[in-house]
């Protein structure tokens, strides 16, 4: 089936998006900020998407506001956002609240947001659905159009629904004597919160909506995947890091995620390059979505191995 692009003029409360559709799953895009990936589902089945179009999660103070302008607020609006690694305030936070440039392709579209100029980088994502089945290619690109080399590595943050059920899985290969992973644990995580589970081939992680301390983990995932269960629907990223030789921010990790009380962040990193004045960053993704195949133990690898053997995409 040819993949249909359209245009629709209102979504919740985030103005125009750009809809992709294959006629098995469905993307919306938006035109009027961001870009964010805001509906990423099967057609007509649930968003796997957290959203907030009514701009209640947002960053700014005095710093933010003289480094960008008067007024200037960062706001998360949920779905899927290109981001620069290592994190920094308030370079980090660029406020992408304005319309979106965008050039319908074959088989998806290329977004453009305005370049930021105080940041010297220019952003854009292009997406890349198949016709026939139940997945996407999202390309993450960034240019450095200052004066000067930079450093940074891409950083594609999906933030997903409440209720979900996050899979990591964990390098198992025989390293001997040495080590065989890297684990990164942000200060304000507890490794004795019940949403997190430690297992020998598996890491589990459960966004809680009544647990409101949050939570942050990082790993140099070799397999490249994660996985989220929400509802009905398996959500599935494939990435491709280069461990054990690619460099990686925050002790290198090229997969981390995030929780709160409102949403699961899934986060993969491309690696961490000294990027010439007029070059360009890659960082791929292949997002895939499944039906449920049924219940498992999170806390047990065994059941989640037989869970993730049942997926179908």
């Amino acid at each position: 089936m040819e993949v249909q692009k359209n245009i629709l003029e209102s979504y919740e409360s985030y103005g125009r998006v750009l809809r992709i559709s294959n006629g098995i799953i469905e993307a919306y895009v938006t035109l009027d900020l961001g870009p964010r990936i805001v509906r990423f589902a099967f057609c007509g089945g649930t968003n796997i998407m957290y959203n907030d179009a009514k701009k209640e999660f947002f960053s700014t103070d005095e710093a933010y506001e003289q480094y960008y302008y008067k007024g200037a607020r960062w706001y998360n609006y949920g779905g899927h956002r290109l981001w620069l690694s290592p994190e920094s305030w308030p370079e980090t936070y660029y406020p992408d609240n304005d319309p979106v440039d965008y050039r319908i392709t074959e088989s998806g579209a290329i977004f453009t947001p305005e370049p930021q100029t105080e940041n010297g980088v220019q952003h854009q994502i292009e997406l890349i659905m198949d016709a026939l089945k139940p997945a996407m290619k999202v390309i993450h690109r960034v240019t450095n159009i200052s004066d000067q080399s930079k450093e940074f590595a891409l950083w594609a943050l999906t933030v997903l629904g409440q209720n979900g059920c996050e899979i990591i899985p964990q390098n198992i290969h025989d390293t001997g004597l040495l080590a065989n992973r890297q684990i990164a644990v942000w200060p304000y995580a507890d490794l004795r919160d019940d949403r997190i589970y430690l297992g020998h081939k598996y890491v589990t992680l459960k966004q809680d909506p009544n647990a409101t301390k949050p939570f942050k983990i990082g790993f140099d995932n070799y397999s490249g995947l994660g996985y989220y269960v929400i509802g009905d629907t398996v959500f599935i990223k494939k990435y491709y890091p280069s461990h054990p030789d690619g460099k990686y921010p925050d002790g290198g990790m090229s997969f981390e995620t995030y929780t709160n009380e409102l949403f699961l962040e899934l986060e993969t990193l491309g690696e961490l390059k000294t990027i010439l004045p007029g070059q360009t960053a890659e960082h791929i993704e292949d997002w895939f979505l499944a039906q449920t195949p049924g219940e498992f133990d999170r806390k047990n690898d065994d059941s989640i191995d037989a869970f993730i053997n049942k997926l179908k995409y």
